[in-house]
């Protein structure tokens, strides 16, 4: 005695309708044996096709019981469902579901991808199947190029593909020609000769007729369930139905099925390439913006940094007092030259300098001008990082002579010879004192531009021939390489208070200044980029809301693949693959994209170039596969939420 394959016992499926609900079975009982051919006979609204969605496992009774070789259903969660409808049921339907963007190939093989077998191995297997439903050379047309008796044929091979042991075609001749529909009950007749169990659903009594058993239902009753007498006799077929070994399912990795999902989600992006653009051009506006104000900001960093660099880095400034607004600082005469001997002698000072000011008069020839004379020591320029257009710096031997020589500016040069005489070896008077020019300095590229009128000699000269004071009104130390400013400041204030019994001097560090300005540039950086994060956001927003489209567009897809045996979380993992790929591929653009502005922001401006950092771009790409996952996650989760029956419905 053959196997009871499926069994119903009282049941019933209901659907609400406004405030009730309305019964479409009611209490049915059917046992459906191995190997037999049922066909499920009834006028439209009977109830058949929703018996037939129960009986695939595509939905669920209300109430009542439903077992698949012994399996109580009603206890199976969704993907113990799919797994059923993967390797139990093959699905023939009327309009034959297929995907317009699969060839006939991809389309068989489907059920065997979520079924986890081997790419050759399944692509082996479709293609026999075709060529035995006499579709040889056409498995790699689409289904646009087909006809319907064509389609319907991959639509058999579809369900063939894990073995089939039920077969569940529901009108399978409804949208064909008379030929093209016996040809169709000539296929289901031979596979049912060759031990597969087949259901067919239809209104249509000479289909039903090809039967051996005859199940009649009527406003969700069964009304009749008799043996055919004049079913056609059986079909001599070499060999019978083998079950497909799914042994493959159960060695594939995780990582197989992750490369197909991939596959499906490049080969629906590529099908859809409008649309796909259309979801990613947010995030390339807002990665390209990311990328690009944050090298905009860096490459203002970075000239801040420069230009402060050039009027002296790593110095120590020492002035009199105890702060800045000290009014009694003017009257502290405490730095003296034998504190510069004291400093000089330091391991953190790798040269110094004294600083004396004083406004005078310049004259040569008929042209007066003020300017600012400086008396410093001869590692002024090394301090400074000072270097010479022409001539010579100051000298030890100036300042140990009290020599009256001068270095000048650019700004002095321009001023006192604008005739493009040379200089370096003219005699100029500074107020009363006549000047030997030794040297004049070469121009620094800097933002901070000084404007007035500066010439340097020995600070010995200054003292005793011009400002007459004997202490210095500021020093400059330039600490040693690889030594602590801090620990420099420190020792500094530490060996001066000592010195002078008592705290009168306070210092200023260039490293401080080059702290405030990087924490200020990289706050105003972190400012503009949070306003372009915005735009990123704003995309990812973009590309949920298309995506969300998408699951509303792909519904019908979802339903056949759902019906073929994917799992939700096939689904969810193939939606959420196409939503950071959309982003990643965007991203990618948008990096390259701020490259480009890189280059035309180099033609307009500059004073200041961008600065694309390594950390950056990584971050930017990250971030969008963040947003990705982050924005495609709810689409990929309300497509794999969907009803399987419902999905198929839609059009």
């Amino acid at each position: 005695m053959r196997r009871v394959l499926l069994e119903i016992a009282e049941l019933e499926r209901s659907f609400p309708s406004g405030e009730k609900r309305v019964k479409v079975l009611k209490g049915l009982n059917l046992k459906i044996h191995a190997g037999e051919m049922i066909a499920i006979m009834g006028a439209s609204g009977s109830g058949k096709s929703t018996l037939m969605n129960i009986l695939g496992c595509l939905d669920r009774p209300t109430a009542g019981s439903y077992t698949v070789d012994g399996k109580e259903t009603g206890r199976l969660d969704s993907d113990e469902l799919a797994a059923l409808r993967r390797d139990h049921f093959g699905f023939i339907f009327q309009s034959y579901h297929l995907l317009s963007h699969l060839d006939a190939v991809g389309n068989t093989e489907m059920p065997a991808v979520y079924n986890g077998i081997n790419k050759k191995v399944r692509a082996a297997r479709a293609t026999s199947l075709l060529e035995r439903l006499g579709l040889a050379g056409r498995g790699h047309h689409r289904p646009g190029q087909l006809s319907g008796g064509q389609q319907q044929r991959v639509s058999i091979a579809r369900s063939l593909m894990n073995g089939g042991e039920v077969i569940l075609a529901d009108e399978p001749t409804g949208a064909l020609d008379s030929k093209s529909g016996m040809e169709v009950i000539g296929i289901l007749r031979e596979l049912h000769a060759r031990g597969h169990t087949i259901i067919l659903v239809t209104h249509d009594a000479t289909v039903a007729r090809q039967a051996q058993r005859i199940v009649k239902i009527m406003d969700g009753e069964i009304i009749s369930d008799e043996p055919n007498p004049d079913a056609p006799d059986a079909i001599a077929v070499e060999g019978r139905r083998t079950s497909q070994a799914h042994a493959h399912s159960r060695w594939v990795t995780q990582f197989g099925l992750f490369l197909e999902a991939f596959k499906m989600a490049w080969i629906a992006m590529t099908t859809h390439r409008l649309r796909t653009f259309l979801t990613m051009l947010g995030i390339v506006i807002g990665i390209t913006a990311v990328v690009s104000v944050v090298a905009v900001g860096l490459g203002a960093k970075k000239k801040v940094i420069d230009d402060i660099s050039s009027i002296g880095t790593n110095t120590i400034d020492i002035y009199p007092g105890k702060g800045w607004g000290d009014i009694r600082s003017g009257r502290v005469e405490t730095l003296v030259p034998a504190d510069l001997e004291a400093l000089g002698a330091q391991v953190y000072v790798d040269s110094l300098t004294p600083n004396i000011n004083s406004s005078e008069q310049l004259r040569y020839r008929n042209i007066v001008a003020s300017a600012s004379i400086k008396g410093v020591g001869e590692a002024y320029f090394r301090v400074k990082d000072i270097t010479m257009e022409k001539g010579r710096t100051l000298l030890k031997r100036d300042i140990r002579n009290l020599s009256q020589v001068a270095v000048i500016d650019q700004n002095t040069k321009k001023k006192l010879f604008p005739n493009g005489e040379k200089p370096v070896g003219q005699t100029i008077l500074a107020g009363n004192v006549p000047v030997a020019i030794v040297g004049v300095a070469a121009e620094k590229d800097s933002a901070f531009k000084d404007e007035n009128l500066n010439v340097w000699m020995p600070y010995t000269s200054v003292m005793s021939r011009i400002s007459g004071q004997q202490f210095f009104s500021s020093i400059t130390v330039r600490v040693a390489d690889g030594m602590s400013n801090e620990i420099a400041q420190q020792g500094i204030e530490h060996l001066l208070t000592t010195r002078h019994g008592t705290k009168d001097v306070f210092t200023r560090s260039s490293d401080s200044i080059l702290k405030t300005v990087k924490k200020t540039t990289t706050t105003l950086t972190l400012l503009i980029s949070s306003i372009a994060v915005i735009s990123l956001v704003v995309g990812g927003i973009g590309v949920m809301n298309i995506m969300l489209v998408s699951v509303t567009e792909r519904t019908r897809e979802i339903g056949i693949r759902m019906a073929v045996g994917a799992r939700q979380t096939d689904i969810m993992q193939q939606f959420l693959i196409e939503a950071v790929l959309v982003c990643m591929i965007g991203g990618t653009i948008g990096i390259l994209l701020s490259f480009g502005v890189g280059v035309i922001f180099s033609y307009f401006v500059s004073a200041i170039s961008m600065q694309f950092s390594i950390l950056s771009i990584v971050m930017a790409f990250a971030c969008s596969t963040f947003i990705g996952v982050l924005f495609g996650f709810l689409p990929a989760r309300n497509a794999a939420r969907l009803d399987p029956i419902e999905a198929l419905a839609r059009e």
